[in-house]
């Protein structure tokens, strides 16, 4: 018996397994900070907890259609109708377990083997191993501060060959926290698709991005590319991590194939999660995001000030998501020894640059500050004092 070479040959997610050592730590009996992975301590709003409790009453919970309850499927629609002003068929959106069974299906779609998928250095991991799972080759392009470490026409051209089969792109992204310029994306999906390329954009974070100055909210990709494929969660701006609940907009010449996908690959999400997330678009609960977003804002702003104050540069400040990725190539460390050491010698669990691409992997360290203030400022402290064992001689 032998494992496959694509089992064998995949890359861990190293933000988990910091996590796991966080774990370990703590069942020492140490206190540790958890700034390390981007999941929001709020949890889902209260109106989806109760309704998850009464779902779970005893009552059949049978599946559901493989693209998910109509009702869910007319309630996302209303999102994108009410907050971004577009329109959207519900026909086109496809629930899925996770943003993750999203892109899965997104990948499987799209990309047979030989295609290339161009994709920005840094960003999330398990995006290029979906692409790898298809037989599909990632071509990354390494991003600058110039940038705001994303993807820009320039570096679209660059990385284009005559087997370029889709662009992907996050806005807001993770690791970085940083959004595209709108016109730029705009002009990156005219330009792919001009080429018949696909262009899939996870927007997971969209509706944790700060409003223009005049109060608009961040805009979808879809207001200025309709056929793109848009990929988007109920764990970021609902709170619903653990939930493993998701969705994706589809071109309508996808959406038959897709729909094959998901019965093959998952038959559908969890029927209780779905019945549950019909609550998050009630005035009340988004009443409660947006006031979590706001924290969240309030949080960056302590996590850049403690940045500053103890000397580590954050070359992009972000705009969104939850993350800021800082530059450690001054402490004299490699992004992996400075947050194992962190880690284990200040309690305070970051994710080093590794797990988002070669151009950080080394120089660059993410910071999630879904924690509390509380905790946010203990943490930086702690950073603050482990940098100082380092200065001394």
């Amino acid at each position: 018996m032998k494992l496959s070479q694509r089992a064998q040959s995949v890359e861990p997610f190293h933000a988990m397994a910091f996590g796991e050592r966080a774990g370990t730590l703590e069942a020492a009996g140490h206190r540790v900070i958890r700034l390390g992975l981007g999941e929001p301590d709020f949890g889902a709003p209260p109106a989806v907890r109760e309704a998850m409790r009464e779902a779970m009453d005893g009552r059949p919970l049978p599946y559901t259609p493989a693209f998910g309850l109509p009702a869910l499927r007319a309630a996302i629609a209303g999102f994108y109708r009410d907050r971004h002003g577009v329109t959207v068929d519900p026909a086109r959106i496809a629930v899925t377990p996770g943003a993750s069974g999203a892109l899965l299906l997104a990948a499987a779609a799209t990309t047979d083997p030989g295609d290339e998928v161009i994709l920005a250095d840094p960003s999330y991991p398990c995006n290029r191993r979906l692409v790898e799972t298809f037989g599909g080759r990632v071509v990354t392009v390494a991003t600058t501060p110039g940038s705001r470490y994303q993807l820009d026409t320039a570096a679209v051209d660059s990385a284009w060959t005559g087997r370029t089969s889709a662009v992907m792109v996050a806005s807001p992204a993770n690791p970085t926290g940083t959004s595209i310029p709108f016109g730029e994306l705009v002009e990156v999906c005219h330009r792919a698709a001009a080429r018949g390329a696909w262009r899939i954009v996870d927007e997971i974070y969209l509706d944790l991005a700060d409003p223009s100055p005049d109060g608009t909210p961040p805009r979808t990709i879809l207001t200025a590319d309709p056929d793109a494929i848009v990929i988007n969660s109920f764990s970021k701006y609902f709170g619903m991590t653990g939930w493993r609940l998701g969705w994706c907009v589809l071109p309508p010449a996808l959406v038959p194939a897709v729909e094959r996908l998901a019965m093959n690959y998952f038959l559908c999400a969890s029927t209780p999660a779905q019945i549950a997330a019909l609550s998050c678009f009630t005035p009340e609960s988004l009443a409660v995001c947006e006031s979590r977003r706001q924290e969240l804002a309030a949080r960056r702003a302590i996590a850049l000030a403690g940045l500053a104050e103890i000397g580590l540069p954050v070359p992009v400040p972000p705009d969104g998501a939850f993350y800021i990725y800082f530059d450690v190539s001054a402490t004299g460390l490699t992004a992996w020894d400075f947050c194992r050491r962190a880690l284990d010698e200040a309690h305070v669990a970051v994710t080093p640059g590794r797990d988002f691409g070669a151009a950080t992997a080394d120089t660059h360290v993410r910071l999630s500050y879904t924690a509390s203030r509380a905790d946010l400022q203990e943490g930086l402290h702690r950073l603050g004092e482990f940098l100082r064992t380092l200065a001394r001689p």
